[in-house]
């Protein structure tokens, strides 16, 4: 029997994809993480100065209603990435004409990928999911190529206090400096905010929120 070689970075991508779209094609909105208004970030992203002229990349965006929201703030520069295709396809059903104006990406955060660059990046719960240090290094390539010098990383992980697995996956717990030490001396801590994340079931989860500022080019 022929065997075709899989790299085992190709295979843990594989894998998450296959995760995601399962989850997304099976629970919908009743995911742990979902928010009906992303009221954290919004207040993180004002204070990185975003303006309707910003461009803004969504990481693990899917069906978030952050992209909602940049929209309605008249922004036309936004690039939304997740693995998942049936997350994005959501996305887009739920903003029928508005879903021409960003631009959808559909690709492990950790594999190949190229986006437009950007002033601000933002992702809400997807870091804390690489736990392998590859994944991670792969992750900070494309967080450096994509973000502007002396643009905003808006990262959002579990707090040390937060759960240990979401979704029947493991992830890596943060607090905003030992977040800040794994970007490394290229990005700045500049804010931090703490947030009690309420399911849509009633249960409760600690999340950080950092706000990075790049203050080099690599």
């Amino acid at each position: 029997m022929n065997r075709v070689s899989t790299s085992p970075g190709k295979t843990r991508a594989m894998s998450r994809t296959e995760h995601w779209n399962r989850v997304y094609t099976t629970k919908g909105e009743h995911v742990s993480w979902f928010e009906a208004v992303p009221e954290t970030s919004l207040r993180m992203l004002d204070a990185a100065g975003i303006t309707s002229g910003s461009c803004v990349i969504d990481i693990g965006g899917g069906d978030s209603r952050l992209v909602d929201a940049l929209l309605d703030r008249g922004l036309r520069c936004i690039t939304v990435l997740d693995v998942s295709g049936a997350a994005l396809e959501r996305a887009r059903q739920r903003l029928g004409e508005s879903a021409a104006i960003p631009v959808w990406i559909e690709a492990d955060v950790a594999g190949d990928w190229s986006a437009p660059a950007a002033d601000i990046w933002h992702d809400r719960a997807v870091f804390h999911f690489l736990t392998d240090a590859s994944d991670r290094a792969r992750y900070l390539q494309h967080l450096r190529s994509v973000l502007k010098p002396g643009g905003s990383a808006i990262i959002a992980t579990f707090a040390l206090d937060g759960p240990e697995q979401c979704s029947s996956l493991p992830v890596v717990r943060y607090s905003p400096d030992t977040l800040a030490a794994v970007l490394g001396p290229e990005f700045t801590l500049a804010d931090s905010a703490s947030h009690t994340h309420t399911t849509p079931w009633g249960s409760t989860q600690s999340f950080q929120y950092s706000r990075f500022v790049r203050t080099s080019a690599a």
